[in-house]
């Protein structure tokens, strides 16, 4: 079965990207045995066959069974319930590990990203905007950490709205610690989403790639205050990338917190002046 096998090469520690590159090139996953022998006489890279014979140690069902006694449940890329415009990214997860209410995976969703220090500015517009936005019913998206992320999460339950989180790293981990209650609740209350399997744990490059599946699963991404060197601005311009409606705050030309959102203005991304500049694209 093509998602037991999915689930084993991941933990095997087969990237995204790497499962892409393969799928592509030898239209399948049966690497252990269909592709197994031309695996290895044309990759004589050592990390790949240790990963290879990783891979013929590891049982699905003892790992799906140790997934469910943890909680989580599992979206792969073929189901009915896998966000429709997630699967549009070249590099889209092969599967999700999810804990909370995956129904919130098929709804309209609004990413909600900023810089982790940031002004009364951002916490104003926030309580301005996301009760509306709650109220046409936006799933707000955003990744749990500490700043603006964590303001867009809590207002949204405040607003008795929807909520996605997603990590950069596997659930059995948490990083910052500031997030931990509200990831906590989230998971009983909304829904917590990796492509990482539980045991990953952070690494700095891991972030970045979380941040295109925070863009991915949205039709637009607000921007609300970033410097100019700002993770944030990586979600931005995957937004882009991704071909995806982007909507910066301007802000006051003497505020460090503001230079990452007009410069991006001044690049051609939508100034954001109104709560309607984003629902129009909603409609």
């Amino acid at each position: 079965m093509e998602q037991d096998m999915i689930l084993k090469l991941i933990y095997a520690g087969f990237s995204t990207a790497q499962l892409h590159r393969f799928k592509e090139r030898f239209g399948c996953f049966n690497y252990i045995s269909l592709k197994y022998e031309a695996l290895l006489k044309e990759y004589q890279d050592p990390a790949l066959r240790k990963k290879l014979k990783k891979l013929q140690t590891l049982d699905s069902s003892a790992l799906k069974a140790a997934l469910h006694d943890k909680g989580m449940t599992l979206v792969y890329y073929n189901e009915a319930n896998y966000p429709a415009l997630l699967r549009e990214l070249y590099d889209y997860p092969w599967v999700l590990f999810c804990r909370g209410n995956t129904d919130y995976l098929t709804g309209r969703c609004l990413a909600v990203v900023g810089g982790r220090e940031r002004t009364e500015y951002t916490t104003t517009v926030l309580t301005q905007f996301i009760p509306e936005l709650t109220r046409h019913q936006l799933v707000i998206v955003s990744g749990l950490a500490k700043g603006t992320d964590s303001d867009a999460h809590i207002m949204t339950m405040r607003s008795n709205g929807r909520t996605i989180g997603v990590l950069g790293f596997g659930h059995d981990h948490h990083y910052p610690e500031e997030t931990a209650l509200l990831r906590k609740y989230m998971e009983r209350q909304h829904l917590v989403i990796s492509e990482y399997p539980p045991h990953v744990s952070p690494r700095a490059w891991q972030f970045p790639e979380r941040n295109r599946i925070i863009s991915g699963l949205c039709q637009g991404t607000l921007i609300t205050e970033a410097k100019r060197r700002s993770g944030s601005l990586i979600t931005c311009d995957q937004a882009l990338d991704q071909n995806r409606n982007v909507y910066c705050l301007p802000g006051p030309i003497t505020s460090v917190y503001s230079e990452g959102c007009n410069l991006r203005i001044s690049e051609g991304a939508k100034a954001c002046l109104s709560v309607a500049d984003i629902l129009e694209d909603y409609q």
